[in-house]
């Protein structure tokens, strides 16, 4: 039995330290090349492989080098979508980890600890380092969501949260209209206050009236952001989806909508002229 032990200590330290070698190994070459794809599906296999041999203990640790590791590397590039990627699966890992246990039933119930918290934490942070970080927003909108379901939250408190969180957050963002990445947040945002996808969004049990009174609070802010900043194509974009939504839970566009849609439409036509033909098509299917 004991020398049975020592073999198994013994293979476990060999295993430990090729995956230590692999990895130092490829630390340079993440370095030199950190948007390769290999590169950082080999560190990822790598760490998979000691997972599936070692006590969770011990593969928790590298699992909790390369969350370490992806920081830095963020710091150094806060919009390498590869890195982005590569923490989503280590945050998963660690999260999936099951402690180590002889009772095997024990380990099977032990529960999951989520970082959600954490990473939605760590969202805010990068977008407070750089506004323009396609996939912090992108991450944030998985968390978000994750959170409020891992709390359970009534409607009053997924409400308040849609109200002081990520209204107040992305409003302070548009700060500069011109940065696309904030358009596609805001974009998500409003998804809240369309019929026919509010129920997979943050907030699913709002009444019509109220994603009424929202949409039109929003068009009101977006028209502000119109003086001194006539030439932004992500205002008008966001002016014209807005009214297009309220239109499909009142059922009808009014006339002064109509007004305002083709005079946003025809200022899409000279500012994205590449797409022009999208917005004559637009144009076409609102019976403007």
């Amino acid at each position: 039995m004991a020398l049975a032990a020592s073999e198994s200590e013994n293979a476990q330290d060999e295993i430990k330290s090729l995956t230590q070698s692999d990895l130092q190994f490829l630390l340079p070459l993440l370095r030199k090349y950190p948007k390769c794809y290999w590169i950082w599906n080999h560190r990822l296999w790598d760490i998979e492989q000691a997972t599936r041999l070692l006590p969770a203990s011990v593969s928790r640790k590298f699992w909790q080098e390369e969350l370490s590791l992806v920081g830095k590397m963020l710091s150094l590039d806060c919009r390498n979508f590869h890195g982005w990627g590569y923490r989503r699966e280590v945050i998963t890992a660690l999260e999936n980890l099951v402690p180590d246990h002889d009772d095997k039933d024990m380990a099977r119930s032990t529960p999951r600890r989520s970082m959600a918290q954490e990473e939605l934490d760590y969202t805010t942070k990068m977008i407070g380092t750089n506004l323009s970080n396609f996939s912090a927003w992108h991450n944030r909108t998985k968390l978000v969501l994750r959170l409020l379901e891992e709390w359970q939250a009534t409607d009053k408190e997924r409400k308040k949260w849609l109200d002081d969180a990520e209204l107040k957050l992305i409003h302070r963002a548009l700060c500069d209209p011109y940065d696309q990445s904030l358009w596609f947040y805001h974009q998500n945002l409003m998804c809240s206050f369309d019929p026919a996808v509010a129920s997979k969004t943050m907030t699913p049990s709002l009444e019509d009236k109220e994603r009424v009174m929202y949409l039109r609070r929003e068009l009101e802010t977006i028209s502000d952001m119109l003086d001194g900043a006539e030439d932004c194509k992500w205002i008008y974009q966001a002016l014209i989806h807005c009214t297009v939504l309220v239109s499909r839970i009142e059922g009808d566009l009014s006339q002064a909508a109509k007004q305002s849609l083709s005079e946003w439409l025809s200022e899409l036509k000279i500012l994205d002229p590449l797409r022009k033909g999208r917005w004559i098509d637009l144009e076409d299917s609102l019976k403007l």
